[in-house]
């Protein structure tokens, strides 16, 4: 049995917490675990830990990567591939697919899910007892699970229940998100589930319906996987909803019921860490009703004054605030907004993600800099130099391998080097805990393209960068 976890989305209906430098499935939303981890810990009771596979793009190969090395230290680099292009989920799970029959080897028939890295499931062990009751009885269908809906929903896809079988029930239609009126009928009637987005079959029966429904992506499927991979670029952007399960008479679904959620909307979070009780003590409401704060900083205060029904985000460089109830809408209005208007915190923000580790601006003016650096165990930053800064760095947890010109240092806490504007240098973490810095830089110009790389471990190009 093998699974395929989805994690290449933007998430942009979590602005500003999600961000298109470190989407939503990375952030840790409801416990201590991202929502990419909580999905790795959850499937790995459901297959072998060694069997899951992910497809995510090149921006988010080594987010991948580092956080799934935090929760499981064997995890293999081959265990990620890398979509040239995003392209929906049809494209992503064919590229899977091709992967595990010609790279792994896998047999045919071997039973295989697929699940998205973005899903708050709050009974875990009702889940993995549903999957691994899928994954048995799937046979030479492709199923879907299906949500039990505990509500009359207009978000979310349903799922139309047939003929009952011995696990399951046959497929008798796929619904559109429906209006208030039709979601009220669906849920009274008990003849419907939500559609989660789960796929469950096997390569034999996947490559025959693609044969049968999807053409297009077919003809590309059958060559060898170095030929798929070079034109996947050329598929259509399309989800396995509509290239497959529309249309394939084998489609079977088993009906969970688990506290199952898409984590689509800060409405949706609010339910799930509401059920939690854990009220933050630096979140004070004055004279207010039904408000929803959350912040990337718990120790920061947040007050809300004589409001109602209001939702407060707060995230380094951002601030949103909205009514609640309308919170799906209203995040898709502000993105398109300051897309149109090209503000940059769309897509970054003052937390940058590397290979390596990350780094947090503290200060930034015009002539000086002042960053928190964290340097993963056993990485490094590139061997590089910088035209128009020099910097200053400041150990303050971990151990420093330090290249500063013609120099080898080894620094500890407390400890630091200067390094002038054009030497060479580089930071490496030689340990086995996180190694942090201080870095101030100063000079006439301290944008992150100042940079000529040399070496460097992960690929990037060397020169001067653009």
């Amino acid at each position: 049995m093998y699974s395929i976890i989805l994690c290449g989305g933007s998430g942009t209906r979590l602005w500003p917490l999600s961000r298109k430098n470190f989407p939503k499935q990375f952030l840790k939303l409801y416990s201590d675990y991202s929502l990419l981890q909580e999905t790795f810990l959850r499937m790995k009771d459901v297959v072998s830990q060694e069997n899951i596979y992910f497809v995510t793009n090149d921006e988010n190969y080594y987010n991948v990567l580092n956080q799934i090395k935090e929760v499981y230290a064997d995890f293999s680099e081959n265990q990620i591939l890398r979509e040239p292009k995003s392209l929906n989920t049809m494209p992503a799970i064919t590229l899977a697919v091709k992967y595990l029959q010609e790279k792994i080897g896998i047999d045919e028939m071997a039973p295989i899910i697929m699940v998205p890295a973005d899903h708050y499931i709050g009974d875990k062990q009702e889940y993995v007892k549903v999957a691994k009751n899928a994954l048995s009885e799937i046979g030479g269908n492709i199923g879907t699970i299906g949500i039990k809906p505990t509500k009359a929903h207009t978000g979310l896809g349903y799922i139309k229940k047939g003929e009952k079988l011995s696990a399951g029930y046959k497929v008798d239609g796929f619904k559109e998100k429906p209006d208030e009126k039709t979601a009220q009928e669906f849920f009274v009637s008990g003849s419907y589930l939500w559609n989660a987005g789960m796929y469950i079959f096997n390569a034999k029966t996947f490559s025959e319906e693609t044969q049968k429904h999807s053409p297009e992506i077919f003809s590309l499927f059958e060559k060898g996987y170095d030929a798929f991979l070079k034109d996947f670029q050329i598929l259509p952007a399309i989800a396995i909803d509509y290239a497959i399960s529309e249309k394939s008479d084998k489609m079977v679904t088993f009906e969970g019921d688990f506290d199952w959620s898409d984590v689509g909307s800060f409405d949706v979070l609010a339910e799930i860490l509401g059920k939690k009780k854990e009220d933050n003590p630096r979140h004070v409401s004055v004279g207010s009703k039904n408000i929803f704060s959350l912040s990337t900083n718990n120790d920061k205060l947040i007050v809300v004054s004589g409001l109602e029904d209001v939702i407060v985000i707060e995230n380094n460089d951002s601030i949103l605030v909205q009514k609640m109830g309308d919170s799906n809408n209203g995040v898709k209005k502000v993105v398109e907004y300051l897309k149109e208007k090209n503000y940059q915190e769309l897509s970054d923000e003052i937390i940058g993600y590397r290979p390596w580790g990350k780094y947090e601006v503290l200060i930034d003016e015009d002539n000086h800099k002042v960053k928190k650096i964290t340097v993963y165990p056993g990485a490094s930053l590139s061997l590089q130099s910088h035209e128009h800064r020099s910097e200053h760095w400041v150990v303050v947890i971990g151990t420093a391998k330090v290249v500063n010109g013609e120099n080898l240092l080894t620094l500890h806490e407390n400890e630091s080097t200067y390094i002038p504007a054009k030497a060479k240098h580089q930071l490496a973490n030689p340990g086995k805990v996180n190694l942090e810095i201080i870095e101030v830089q100063t000079g006439d110009y301290l944008g992150e393209n100042d940079i000529t790389r040399y070496e460097d471990a992960y690929g990037r190009k060397t020169g001067i960068a653009a």
